[in-house]
């Protein structure tokens, strides 16, 4: 996998979430003490796009994604809920995996890479099983760094 995004380990975690507003507001708040970003800005970017539509990829797996200003390249959160929540995805199921990604105003094709390169990755029928069987923060973060590494080499 090409890595068109930036996912450092504080931006990895295990959270228990009931609803899609808590999960966005759970994302703003990671993206906010990572990155360095502006979290009310961050949840109304999110909240803008998630009224769009759905950005439950389906798979239990959501990628909210919005974009920003305040940061110069693709950055990501990943959550691991407790237990799933409904998300309105495509195929009608909960998730459990939830991919934020934050991309400059500008980057144009560098956000669609970088929402591409997490597609495939939750798309691939190990990577996911790997990331579902993960149970801790640091598991989760591993799983993703020992495929960037590998494809990377």
């Amino acid at each position: 996998m090409d890595a068109n995004f930036t996912l450092f380990p504080e931006a990895v975690g295990t959270i228990s979430a009931n609803s899609k507003g808590a999960i966005l507001e759970e994302l703003a708040a990671r993206f906010a003490s990572v990155y360095d970003v502006d979290r009310v800005d961050v949840l109304e970017s999110l909240e803008e796009r998630e009224a769009l539509g759905s950005t439950g990829f389906g798979r239990g797996v959501a990628i909210p994604h919005a974009r920003s200003d305040a940061i110069r390249r693709p950055v990501a959160v990943l959550l691991k809920l407790a237990a799933p929540v409904d998300f309105k995805a495509a195929d009608g199921m909960p998730v459990d995996l939830v991919f934020g990604l934050l991309s400059p105003v500008n980057a144009g094709a560098g956000h669609l890479h970088a929402l591409a390169s997490i597609s495939r990755l939750v798309r691939d029928d190990e990577m996911h099983e790997a990331l579902s069987d993960a149970e801790t923060a640091e598991s989760l973060y591993a799983v993703i760094t020992n495929v960037i590494d590998r494809d990377a080499a």
